[in-house]
């Protein structure tokens, strides 16, 4: 899959509440032109015969025609699906020669009921928290001044960040997972702010500017069934 070389990937679930929408509506350039794609991968090869890793892609292109940034927004599956839909995703952006391997960023807004850690003070659960993976590359290094290293302690109880979180461990690709917590303050605006902090630091590390001011968000409300995900803390 022809990507940037900054790749930006949102897993869609029913707990994002349309995380992708609202930080991609807030991502502009005055200078990059966007071009959009549909992808549809195979799963042949796990014996999925009936379903495929489908998705969309929007590339923000520079006057010569590179892409700059990519933003891949992968639809919603299920388990057993989700891990082979991921990992078709990351292998399909692996390439075996490193010095061009693209640098991912997958960003992740949980509730808090998802998270658990020893937090010095109430102020911490505030912070985009950040789990670098693999080769250090020059985005990796800006993006560590602009996160809090998630602590040792940190446990994520959220399947499809579970199983990203594996994956690029196996593949080793230059990788970073933001994490925002939401539900634990009293008010929407409250958890707007985090989505925001995360859309400011997808930026600060791109082409493009982040205008929280267009950022709407409508959280999904899950069942209680929903909620009942499966999951494994492969963290902490």
């Amino acid at each position: 899959m022809k990507t940037a070389a900054q790749v930006i990937i949102f897993i869609s679930d029913d707990v994002d509440g349309g995380l992708s929408t609202a930080i991609i509506d807030g991502l502009l350039s005055n200078s990059l032109k966007t071009s959009k794609e549909l992808f549809d991968l195979s799963l042949d090869g796990y014996g999925i015969k009936d379903t495929t890793a489908s998705g969309n892609i929007t590339h923000f292109i520079d006057s010569t025609g590179r892409p700059q940034v990519s933003i891949l927004v992968l639809q919603k599956y299920e388990s057993p699906v989700l891990a082979c839909a991921i990992n078709e995703v990351l292998s399909s952006l692996v390439v075996e020669d490193t010095s061009t391997m693209p640098t991912l960023i997958l960003p992740f807004i949980l509730d808090s009921s998802k998270i658990k850690m020893e937090m010095k003070n109430a102020a911490d659960a505030d912070n985009v928290f950040g789990i670098q993976i693999g080769p250090q590359t020059d985005t990796l290094q800006t993006l560590a001044k602009r996160h809090e290293t998630a602590p040792s302690s940190m446990q994520i109880h959220h399947e499809p960040l579970c199983t990203a979180l594996q994956l690029v461990r196996v593949l080793k690709t230059p990788t970073c997972i933001l994490v925002g917590q939401i539900g634990h303050r009293r008010t929407p605006g409250d958890d707007l702010e985090v989505i925001c902090k995360i859309g400011e630091t997808l930026a600060s590390v791109s082409s493009l500017r982040f205008v929280k001011e267009i950022v709407t968000w409508n959280p999904t409300k899950m069942s209680k069934e929903q909620e009942k995900e499966p999951w494994r803390a492969l963290y902490g």
